[in-house]
């Protein structure tokens, strides 16, 4: 990419209101706005190596060819499509071996995107009743169908903060995540179940939930032949693995928007947050505040599997370590004392509630 392209400083106001357009997100990143439906390169497989043509014609300029050779496109992608622009905000689609589509976004685009996610929480909060409402009618459903399975892991992430996993971290580092797991990876102990598996960054986990239902779908897909885990039967009968791309979607779908698992990581990783500030209490001097900061930091980085620096950086809203340092959290840590807990699974919890409202009213 070329280096001169750089992403200005963002406002609070503008990252809010660009959250839920993509377009505007383009712009506020110096970025154009894109689709593969416009005219862009074509990669034509020659040999063992790669030609790429724009319009009819073969491209030879070497500056163009290292831009394509920097955007690392598996060799693997069939029906290729490169975005003409270097600073389009899709910089190519291509479909892989199991003829999924696949994207690339421009690194702006996807730091931008990581700012605004933030914005997004409040979103999510108040459509999370709604999404969970969804997975018990899903996971309820008579068949091992697709909706099933992949409510089962949306729970499960919920649950365990168990990354989604890919495929590419699979191959590429031997790492595992949630729909990359194999049958060797889970053991059942009556309604409970234990996940023990490396994961990225090569962290060892070990994590057991105890839930009957969820334990009897897992049970069910491990069941079914092939290595991997998580799998359901299609409609002529044939048994189909899951990935992180139709989980995705999925969330898409039942949330009814641009949401994706790495929302429910931020939600976790922000409720997390202030239990943990919560449980250790507020203190006089900065000093210690920015000490117990780092200790509630070190507590979410374990229900997170991440270190404390990408916690505090991509998983935990910055608001609510702001309003503890101002001391302005205290009265929101005992106003969820006063809650009650519902027994209604499809709700917010107390410390959830309590977020909703600190976003809410801040």
């Amino acid at each position: 990419m070329n280096e001169t392209i750089e992403v200005p400083k963002i406002t609070k106001r503008i990252l809010k209101s660009i959250v839920k357009d993509e377009e505007k997100t383009a712009r506020a990143a110096n970025l154009v706005y894109v689709t593969d439906q416009e005219p862009g390169i074509e990669r034509k497989k020659k040999g063992d190596k790669f030609e790429y043509y724009f319009n009819g014609k073969i491209i030879n300029d070497d500056e163009e060819l290292l831009r394509i050779k920097h955007l690392v496109i598996p060799p693997a992608w069939t029906n290729v499509w490169i975005c003409k622009k270097e600073n389009g905000h899709l910089q190519v689609t291509g479909y892989d071996i199991k003829n999924r589509k696949q994207y690339k976004y421009h690194p702006h685009w996807n730091s931008l995107r990581n700012h605004t996610k933030f914005y997004r929480l409040l979103d999510f909060g108040k459509v999370l009743p709604a999404i969970r409402e969804q997975l018990e009618k899903d996971i309820n459903s008579p068949e091992l169908s697709l909706k099933k399975v992949l409510a089962a892991v949306v729970k499960l992430m919920e649950r365990t903060n168990i990354r989604i996993g890919n495929n590419y971290y699979e191959k590429t580092y031997g790492s595992f995540g949630l729909t990359t797991l194999k049958d060797k990876h889970v053991k059942f102990n009556g309604h409970s179940v234990t996940f023990a598996f490396v994961g990225k960054k090569g962290v060892s986990h070990n994590i057991t939930l105890k839930n009957k239902k969820l334990a009897g779908i897992i049970k069910k897909c491990r069941d079914i032949p092939g290595k991997e885990l998580f799998q359901f039967y299609d409609e002529e009968g044939n048994h189909q693995s899951i990935d992180s791309g139709l989980v995705n979607n999925y969330i898409r779908e039942i949330s009814n928007a641009d949401f994706t698992a790495k929302d429910f990581r931020t939600w976790s990783g922000t409720v997390q947050a202030f239990l943990a500030l919560k449980s250790i209490g507020c203190c006089d001097t900065q000093t210690e505040t920015k000490r117990r900061i780092v200790e509630a930091l070190d507590t979410v980085s374990e229900q997170l599997g991440n270190t404390r620096t990408v916690c505090k950086k991509y998983y935990v809203h910055p608001l609510i370590l702001s309003l503890y340092e101002s001391k302005d959290l205290e009265k929101y840590m005992n106003e969820l004392d006063r809650i009650e807990n519902s027994n209604n699974k499809i709700d917010l919890t107390p410390e959830e509630k309590i977020v909703l409202k600190i976003l809410e009213s801040n």
